[in-house]
């Protein structure tokens, strides 16, 4: 017997957008009638990279392989995380606290009031942080009890950023809530157009993913902007999920952060939640270490969730984790080489495939429409130089026009040394011109 799609199902793939320009529809969409089962879901919120395999299936690279498809920094593992891992070896044997051990939130809280300093001893540890087992985690669980707090909601809706990171939508759906996708693309100054949203799909909305800097495009979201996303959160009574794994790794300015702006506008972080992590910041993607911080009342709800339903990272983990937060030298080692790949993108690609330098982030979104759009260049670039990156069709889902805003671009990560990095990028312009 087929899976039964619902009508969450149904909106994932046709991209029911409900905004007020471009000729969308401005109603609310009718609610889900069912949680998606675990083969819709599937089908769904399908893996990029999943799909990046099977385009690639039998195809050989015409070159020694360098990928640029997956953001994985490659670079050196910092100092002091072999010593701190022998020292605290015999801790693999202590099942670890869930909500991080005391040490691992004070160092974040540290963290938060050093670089948002109107934040210095504005953050407790035990009311305003939780340990994650890396960000993606926390946000694809913390949709559950975000859900409880309007149970009410008729139609409740989550709000997302087209393109976007996959466990968004993948939390939406499996929470039985409206995945609604706000177009992200030149237009819009690559985030979600706030002027565009409904009153009535504000007053449905559950949690508002923002990502910024964003994954892929780059842009970050400005005080102003941060502001108005906040404003409406607390007015309409939904949370604001800022995604901010990306915030360290920056050209010039220091991106703004939600907590510092919430903060600042009423003394308090009020339906406002800062994801970050590790494994960008640090390069320690394999450490599985992120947190949430802000709004204590849903962060009361949440650790009671998560002591049930989440796995915990275990207290060596943790201890490097404890760490890291505590050290900026490394974090600057990590910016300067970022900095010098960005300096090759500059001097190889010019102008080609409409490149300009991202504000944050270590991504290349690359308009590829000039030779046949995403899924054809990331072909070429295989087969021809042996060069692996990602259709931006694959972040991103169709509009009511049957528009994909990610079709026509490639997503490449800048995360090698620069060497390799130069290489790579040479080998695209030479292979597309």
């Amino acid at each position: 017997m087929p899976d039964r799609i619902d009508r969450a199902e149904l909106a994932v793939l046709q991209t029911r957008l409900p905004l007020g320009r471009r000729g969308r529809n401005t109603e609310p969409m009718a609610a889900p009638t069912s949680i998606p089962t675990l083969t819709a879901l599937d089908r769904l919120v399908a893996s990029p990279f999943q799909k990046l395999s099977a385009l690639l299936e039998g195809i050989s690279p015409g070159a020694e392989p360098i990928n640029f498809s997956i953001g994985e920094p490659q670079g050196a593992l910092p100092e002091f995380v072999g010593p701190v891992l022998n020292d605290t070896m015999a801790d693999f044997t202590r099942y670890p606290p869930i909500r991080g051990t005391d040490a691992l939130r004070g160092a974040i809280a540290a963290w938060l009031g050093q670089r948002y300093p109107s934040l210095k001893g504005q953050i407790d540890p035990d009311a305003h942080v939780l340990a994650l087992n890396g960000s993606r985690e926390g946000l694809f669980s913390a949709i559950f009890p975000a859900r409880a707090r309007k149970p009410k909601a008729c139609n409740p809706a989550v709000l997302i950023p087209n393109p976007f990171y996959q466990a968004y939508a993948a939390a939406a759906a499996a929470s039985g809530a409206e995945p609604v996708f706000l177009d992200s693309d030149a237009e819009t100054g690559f985030l979600p157009d706030l002027d565009a949203l409904s009153e009535g799909l504000l007053d449905q909305t559950i949690a508002f993913y923002l990502c910024s800097p964003s994954n892929p495009q780059g842009a970050v979201a400005d005080r102003a902007y941060l502001e108005k996303a906040i404003q409406l959160a607390r007015k309409h009574n939904f949370l604001l999920f800022a995604d901010e794994c990306y915030s360290e790794i920056y050209t010039e300015e220091p991106p703004a952060g939600a907590l510092d702006v919430a903060f600042a506008a009423n003394g308090s972080f009020s339906n406002v939640l800062s994801f970050n992590s590790l494994s960008k910041r640090s390069g320690l993607p394999g450490l599985r270490s992120g947190f949430i911080a802000g709004d204590s009342d849903f962060l009361a709800s949440f650790g009671r969730f998560r002591n049930v339903a989440c796995p915990q990272t275990p207290l060596p983990l943790q201890s490097v984790a404890t760490t890291a937060w505590g050290d900026e030298a490394h974090v600057a080692a990590g910016r300067r080489i970022y900095a010098e790949n960005f300096a090759a993108a500059d001097e190889i690609l010019g102008d080609r495939f409409g490149y300009v330098r991202p504000e944050g982030g270590f991504f290349l979104w690359l308009d590829m429409s000039a030779v046949g759009g995403g899924e054809a260049a990331a072909k070429t670039l295989w087969k021809v130089c042996g060069v692996k990156v990602l259709p931006g069709g694959y972040l991103a889902r169709e509009d009511l026009n049957g528009r994909n805003p990610g079709q026509d671009h490639v997503r490449a990560a800048l995360v090698h040394g620069p060497a390799v990095t130069r290489e790579g990028l040479a080998r695209i312009v030479t292979t597309l011109g």
